[in-house]
């Protein structure tokens, strides 16, 4: 399976949370949601989820393997890290 296209849509202002984005795979499948956060360790990648219980989040859709999910978060942070770089030149 192949990313095909990361749409970033930066995030302001809501703390930890620094973009939403959309993942298009094999350009015909695509996974919204897929959010980008700032913690301790540095930028990371949370995939959608939803409240069950009204106290517990379970992702939505996510990876199965490691090798895939290393990939997936590598490709989404380097096109936040490009977004946000044209987002700073072009101000």
């Amino acid at each position: 399976m192949e990313i095909t296209r990361v749409d970033v849509r930066p995030i302001r202002g809501r703390g930890n949370l620094k973009a939403l984005c959309s993942v298009v795979f094999d350009d015909c499948f695509v996974v919204h949601a897929v959010k980008i956060l700032e913690g301790d360790q540095g930028l990371y990648v949370a995939m959608p989820s939803r409240k069950v219980n009204g106290r517990q989040f379970l992702d939505v859709a996510h990876p199965t393997t490691e090798r895939f999910r290393h990939t997936l978060e590598k490709i989404v942070i380097q096109k936040y890290l490009e977004a946000m770089g044209e987002l700073h030149h072009s101000s």
